[in-house]
C-alpha cells in the first residue's frame, strides 16, 4: 500500500509517497481503509523534525484522517463494526491507505458529513473545544476573538463558539480571508494588524472577553489589551513565525486578565476516554449545523508535500485534505 514519508528531516518538499508493508493492528486498534487524511501544521513541523514530538525517520505522516473500518478488531471494546464510516486522529501515521488507529482515538462519522469534512474534523475541532471550554471557560453570550480566523483551527473556533452561545470577531489579513472568515460563521469580521480600536468599538469600549490566538508575534500585546476585565488569551501556536511573545506581567493584575497555554494534544492522549467525551459535546453542534468544517484545497495522496508547502506559504483557507481514495 501508499503512505507517505518523512525520510529525512529536511522539510515538504522531499515529502515521499512510498509503497510499504500494511500495518498490523495491536488489540485495542481499529484498522480504516483511508480515504481523505486533514493537512495539519504539526505535519510540516514534523517534517523539519521541529515538534515536541520528534520520530526517527522514515515515518508516516498525517494526524488525522476519515476513511471506513475494515476490521473493528474487538466489536465488544471498540464499538465499532466493518463498513463503518469513522475519523480518527493520532500524533502521525494517518497518510496512508489503510491505518491502524487505537480505538480511543477514532470515532463514528456522523452521516451529514463527507469524509473530507471528517478528515477536518478532529484535530482542528478538538483542539477549538479544550481551548474554549476546558482552558477558556465560555460562557454563553460571551465575546470571543479570533486570530488567524481563515485558517483550520480558527475556523474551528469561530463555529465551536458559535455552538457554546458566544459572539465571535474574526481577526484575518486580506479581504479574501475575510470572506472566508465570514461564510465559516464569524460574527464581525476584522482585516488588517490595527484591530485594537476597532474590537473597543464592537464591544462599547468594554473589550472581549476571550482571545483564541494561533498566530502569536506582534498581535499578541494588542490582545492582552483588547481583555475585558476577566478576560483570557488562549496561546494556541505561533504560526506567524515571529518568535514567542512576552507577557508583562503587571498588565494581567492591573486587569484581573489570565494568559492560558493550549496544549489539547499532550493533555487529551493521556487521559484515556477523554477524547470521546469531547467527540460526544461536538456530535449535537454537528448535528445542528453549527459545526461543517469548511474545506480550502483538496490534493492527491502524491501531492501531500506540496499541501505543505502551500500550508507553509500561508496560502491555505480553512482546512485542506488530501484524498487518498
Amino acid at each position: 500500500m501508499k503512505a507517505v514519508k518523512v525520510v529525512t528531516l529536511t522539510g515538504p518538499a522531499d515529502v515521499e509517497v512510498r509503497e510499504v508493508d500494511p500495518p498490523a493492528p495491536g488489540p485495542h486498534d481499529v484498522l480504516v481503509e483511508v480515504h481523505s487524511v486533514g493537512v495539519a501544521f504539526p505535519d510540516l513541523l514534523l517534517s523539519r523534525g521541529e515538534y515536541q514530538f520528534r520520530p526517527e525517520p522514515p515515518f508516516t505522516l498525517g494526524v488525522d484522517f476519515a476513511g471506513v473500518v475494515l476490521d473493528p478488531g474487538s466489536p465488544e471494546s471498540s464499538g465499532f463494526t466493518v463498513g463503518q464510516r469513522v475519523a480518527g486522529v493520532n500524533l502521525h501515521g494517518g497518510a496512508a491507505e489503510v491505518v491502524a488507529n487505537p480505538a480511543i482515538f477514532t470515532f463514528a462519522l456522523p452521516d451529514a458529513l463527507s469524509y473530507d469534512e471528517g478528515a477536518a474534523l478532529p484535530m482542528n475541532y478538538l483542539t477549538a473545544l479544550f481551548a474554549l471550554e476546558e482552558r477558556g471557560g465560555l460562557r454563553e453570550r460571551e465575546t470571543v476573538l479570533v486570530h488567524g480566523a481563515a485558517g483550520g483551527v480558527g475556523t474551528a473556533s469561530l463555529q465551536v463558539a458559535r455552538g457554546l452561545g458566544a459572539r465571535t470577531i474574526a481577526v484575518v489579513s486580506t479581504d479574501e480571508k475575510a470572506a472566508f472568515a465570514r461564510a465559516a460563521g464569524a460574527d464581525e469580521v476584522l482585516v488588517g494588524p490595527d484591530f485594537r480600536d476597532a474590537v473597543k468599538d464592537l464591544t462599547g469600549g468594554r473589550g472581549v472577553d476571550v482571545v483564541v490566538d494561533v498566530v502569536g508575534g506582534e498581535a499578541f500585546t494588542d490582545s492582552l489589551r483588547c481583555l475585558a476585565e476577566l478576560g483570557r488569551v488562549l496561546v494556541v501556536g505561533f504560526a506567524a513565525g515571529q518568535g514567542i511573545p512576552q507577557v508583562k506581567v503587571n498588565r494581567l493584575l492591573l486587569g484581573n486578565t489570565d494568559v492560558r497555554g493550549v496544549g489539547w494534544g499532550a493533555y487529551a492522549m493521556t487521559r484515556p476516554g477523554y477524547m470521546q467525551r469531547q467527540w460526544h459535546r461536538l456530535v449535537p453542534l454537528i448535528e445542528a449545523g453549527t459545526v461543517r468544517p469548511p474545506i480550502g484545497q483538496t490534493y492527491d495522496l502524491a501531492d501531500f508535500g506540496r499541501a505543505l508547502v502551500d500550508m507553509d506559504e500561508r496560502r491555505t483557507l480553512g482546512k485542506s485534505v488530501v484524498r487518498v481514495r
